[in-house]
């Protein structure tokens, strides 16, 4: 029998249901968990939940019965949960460690395993590794029920929606922001946001916030190219100033103007970095994922504040933020954290910053952002995933590594990064950036320009250049 050797990418464990995401290989990665807990902890406990996708409850159902098999302690939760929810419990419960069943973003295909540290972020990657090398080939899952297991008191369940709730209502005016002159619509993209949004503000516009375990078919990534239905709320409801949208963890944000207009991730790393500088007089360090735009170094510098450029991985940042005074740390993929939270992407608590920005100076997030640009400038990003072979791939970011690519099209280059990914600094100012994603069979490609067109093009250029 060929036994399939379990990996963790960028954001944990996943794979295709049914395919590889099966109740077996979720029980070896579950006992490579048990025996690393094990190892340093005499009866530790797990907090673990599962989010809106498909095979949440049979999935989750057999974490509990490995981990409590192996004598560890199980705090579930009940129904479904963000991965926020599940970060912020950790603390909570004080649990040595977090799990949830979610494949984030991904296509309705697939699921995944997220682990998080009693940090309450995501597991350093040291801590990942260590457990990754402890997967077995084989393992026993018990056969007695969750009932066995909490009758014989090594499983208890939780609110987490509740105490979540109660949590935001503590750290924003809730009802401030329900006489709020934007009103706000909300796309939970099926995703496991979608309760909080309609208990925090019955009067909001929702989109999606029902059952539906397959995403209808569609990513619940948070990419305008998934969001036209948002946008054109947006755009056709006068009184909308806001569009919010989460993904399928809601631990990523989208983000929509009064007009419609997406606002990228970029964007609004600049506008909390903005928000809480100048606004709010709060200081720190900014970390940020290698994908990011270099105009977060321009506001930094205007800010007299330090920055640090980590690897694609929110892990890296979360780590960052339990060593360090982090004020905001972000990813172009919309995972943002921000001082004064837990140490975790939250495009809830991330949405709910903004639309307090917005609320307490009257502004609109088009004139926010103008007061970004004044600091660093116009700038337009756009994102290409390639969907290619594997060999085609891996072929092109061996050319890029091998310096192989002079120029694309008519654009030409003067500097190379090369921190995860290879990043081409252009000579009119903007960038270009070529990665592998970690956990889809996608060639990422990333480009800034000084216009919409500009863009545009760029990433045209880039995409016959290397598909020539």
């Amino acid at each position: 029998m060929i036994i399939d050797k379990i990996k963790f990418g960028t954001d944990g464990w996943r794979a295709i249901i049914a395919q590889d995401f099966t109740v077996y290989n979720v029980a070896r990665v579950t006992k490579g968990l048990a025996d690393w807990l094990l190892n340093d902890h005499e009866k530790p406990t797990v907090l673990l939940g599962h989010d809106c996708r498909f095979g949440g409850p049979l999935f989750t159902e057999t974490v509990a019965k490995v981990l409590c098999g192996n004598g560890i302690n199980v705090v579930m939760a009940k129904g479904f949960v963000s991965t926020p929810m599940i970060s912020f419990g950790v603390l909570q419960v004080q649990a040595q460690q977090g799990v949830i069943i979610t494949a984030s973003h991904n296509p309705p295909t697939y699921n995944g395993y997220k682990l998080k540290g009693a940090h309450g972020g995501p597991s350093n990657p040291a801590d990942i590794a260590a457990v990754e090398a402890l997967i077995p080939d084989t393992v026993d899952i018990p056969k007695q029920g969750l009932k066995y297991w909490e009758d014989n008191g090594m499983l208890r369940y939780i609110n987490l929606e509740d105490m979540y709730v109660a949590y935001l209502e503590e750290k924003f005016d809730i009802a401030a922001l329900n006489k709020s002159p934007f009103k706000l619509a909300y796309d939970a993209m099926y995703g496991a946001g979608q309760n909080v949004i309609r208990r925090l503000f019955p009067s909001a516009v929702l989109l999606h916030c029902d059952d539906n375990p397959g995403f209808h078919g569609q990513a619940p990534e948070p990419l305008d190219k998934n969001l036209k239905e948002l946008a054109k709320t947006v755009a056709t409801t006068p009184e909308i100033k806001i569009g919010l949208a989460t993904d399928g963890d809601a631990d990523r944000i989208g983000l929509y103007d009064e007009d419609g207009n997406f606002v990228d991730a970029h964007h609004i790393i600049l506008l909390l970095i903005h928000y809480l500088y100048k606004y709010k007089g709060m200081r720190g360090k900014v970390a940020v994922a290698f994908s990011v735009t270099d105009r977060v170094k321009r506001m930094c510098e205007a800010y007299g504040l330090p920055i640090e450029v980590t690897p694609i991985g929110f892990k890296y940042i979360s780590e960052l933020m339990t060593k360090e005074d982090i004020l905001v740390g972000g990813e172009e993929s919309g995972g943002i954290a921000v001082k004064g939270h837990i140490p975790e992407r939250d495009g809830i608590y991330d949405g709910l910053a903004l639309y307090e920005f917005m609320t307490t100076t009257g502004k609109t997030l088009k004139e926010l952002c103008e007061e970004v640009y004044d600091v660093v400038g116009r700038f337009v990003y756009e994102r290409n995933d390639l969907t290619l072979e594997n060999e085609k791939k891996e072929a092109i970011i061996e050319k890029a590594a091998a310096n192989g690519y002079g120029k694309f099209g008519k654009y030409g280059f003067n500097r190379i990064e090369t921190i995860d990914g290879i990043k081409y600094h252009l000579d009119n100012g903007g960038w270009i950036m070529l990665r592998a994603s970690g956990t889809e069979p996608l060639l990422r490609v990333y480009a800034e320009g000084n216009g919409k067109e500009e863009t545009l093009d760029i990433l045209e250029d880039v995409k016959t250049t290397i598909l020539a």
